[in-house]
């Protein structure tokens, strides 16, 4: 007669039992354990896993029916499923790499050792396990237990093992039980560190130094963003989470650091949808005489790269079929603009700019420019339509108070963002080193905070200052590192490729 148990270590048959109910009765056998065995089952104690089980699937594949490795491995994992037979069992064995079969004979083990396992182990427990490989009658790669410890007890059940863990807001409120219960989940962040290590691989393949900035700043600059706030008891002075690591970078640039970059995490006060959290993470990096196409090459070497590190140039984003072979293709925002719309922001008036706009119900200012709307066009009609990759060039100078006014049009900016399924992934600069000019626009900038623009960019004296001593032309790029991972993997939203996405407390 088989006995198996399901996934919250109760015999199948036995009906629905609330969690609490189960936890309950766990608890009570770990006191039994602890004082009718006098065992821990969390002992301050090592166990050789000299292989995974992954390895052991690849190392013994050759084995044949009924043939038996002598080779006495150790492994250790988790119990997921235990079916017993009488004087043998079998259980599943999962750890980080897969799972295999584990067969529990008693002659093998002994009366005492198997009755302790048909006692105590229930699923969910870690076990460390020594034994041989060997291939069943059936064909099952398998290990034959000859010695077993229990390393820690389990007191909460797992989710159903023929369902799985499907219920999106306990997968990220409840992560560690996602990832035992969602293998591709852990795939994802396997993914998402092979991403990472390929954006520093291209870096620093290009002579750029890994360093790290504040995370906690008296000023909240390099981007226009809403920033968290916090307060320093000691100094007595209120604080800011970086919302970017730009103005800090370019410091760098001036006191002669020739290329560098920072991977971390960046805080936005902002709102919350499939494609922001508000921690996130980013890259940027500043190269030293370089410009905003030393960066558009810099990002083709890095998405490229990252999909070959994945397998494929050529990817499926939830139903597009994108293709991330270089050139990706490069337009300017009016060019772009006029397509969709027939409007050429370039030569026509702000009066007429501003009729355009109110023919399409936006929401502007009497004051507003042709130069302040066209991006406000460009986010309406054209973005979600650039599903291949495209760098978008010629950025309004009003909306780029960190970049260097492009030379034939002063009110366009040498800056580009790139996009990709409609998203932007990539922000770049030639960077603005004229102290002159970045004093005026931080100026400006603060001019628009006092009249209510929260996002505006707070003036930065001492970043100015920085120029004064000089800055040499400057390339700088941003790239959002969790939409990356989102395109790459297929991951519908930002949660999913956050191992702890911000959730709303209970």
């Amino acid at each position: 007669m088989t006995d198996e148990t399901n996934s919250c270590g109760i015999p199948d048959g036995a009906g629905e039992m609330p969690e609490e109910e189960i936890f309950r009765q766990r608890k009570d056998k770990l006191e039994r354990l602890r004082t009718e065995e006098g065992y821990d089952p969390y002992a301050n104690d090592h166990w050789d896993c000299s292989h995974s089980l992954n390895e052991i699937r690849e190392k013994y594949e050759h084995l044949s029916h009924d043939e038996v490795s002598e080779d006495n491995l150790g492994v250790g994992g988790r119990i997921i499923s235990i079916r017993r037979h009488g004087k043998a069992a079998f259980a599943n064995l999962m750890d980080e790499s897969g799972t295999i079969q584990l067969y529990f004979q008693q002659n093998e083990l002994g009366d005492e050792a198997y009755t302790f396992f048909k006692k105590w182990v229930d699923t969910g427990d870690i076990l460390g396990v020594k034994g041989n490989p060997f291939r069943t009658q059936r064909g099952e790669l398998s290990v034959k237990v000859k010695e077993f410890r229990l390393l820690s007890k389990s007191l909460r059940p797992l989710p159903e093992k023929w369902h799985g863990l499907k219920d999106t807001e306990v997968r990220y409120r409840k992560r560690y039980i996602d990832l035992i219960a969602n293998p591709e989940v852990r795939d994802v962040f396997r993914k998402r560190a092979l991403i990472i290590k390929t954006f520093r691989d291209v870096l620093e393949k290009n002579g750029t130094l890994d360093v790290q900035t504040p995370i906690l700043s008296t000023i909240a600059g390099g981007a226009n963003a809403r920033p968290f706030t916090t307060h320093h008891n000691t100094l007595d002075i209120g604080m800011y989470l970086r919302i970017a690591t730009e103005l800090h970078l370019k410091r760098l640039i001036v006191g002669m650091f020739g290329r560098v970059y920072e991977i971390g995490p960046n805080f936005r006060n902002e709102g919350m949808d499939p494609r922001h959290n508000p921690e996130y993470t980013a890259m940027e990096v500043y190269w030293a005489y370089g410009s905003y196409r030393d960066m558009m090459a810099l990002a083709e070497e890095i998405f490229v790269a990252c999909a070959d590190a994945l397998g494929s140039r050529k990817i499926n984003y939830q139903g597009n079929e994108i293709d991330l072979n270089p050139p990706f293709k490069r337009a300017n925002m009016a060019d772009l603009v006029k397509e969709e719309t027939g409007i050429d922001f370039i030569n026509i008036t702000d009066e007429e700019a501003r009729g355009k706009a109110r023919e399409r119900n936006m929401d502007i200012s009497s004051g507003s420019t042709r130069y302040e709307i066209l991006p406000i066009f460009f986010e309406q009609f054209v973005e979600e339509k650039l599903i291949q990759p495209t760098f978008v060039f010629g950025h309004p100078t009003v909306i780029s108070p960190l970049s260097k006014r492009n030379k034939d049009n002063p009110d366009i900016t040498d800056r580009f963002e790139l996009f990709i399924n409609g998203w932007e992934f990539a922000n770049a600069f030639s960077e603005l080193n004229d102290p002159i000019d970045q004093r005026a626009r931080f100026t400006d900038q603060a001019k628009r905070k006092d009249e209510g623009d929260e996002e505006s960019h707070p003036f930065d004296e001492d970043f100015v200052n920085a120029l004064e001593y000089g800055m040499p032309p400057t390339g700088g790029m941003g790239i959002g590192v969790d939409r990356t991972v989102m395109l790459l993997t297929d991951s519908r939203s930002i949660r999913d490729v956050i191992l702890f996405p911000t959730m709303r407390p209970l």
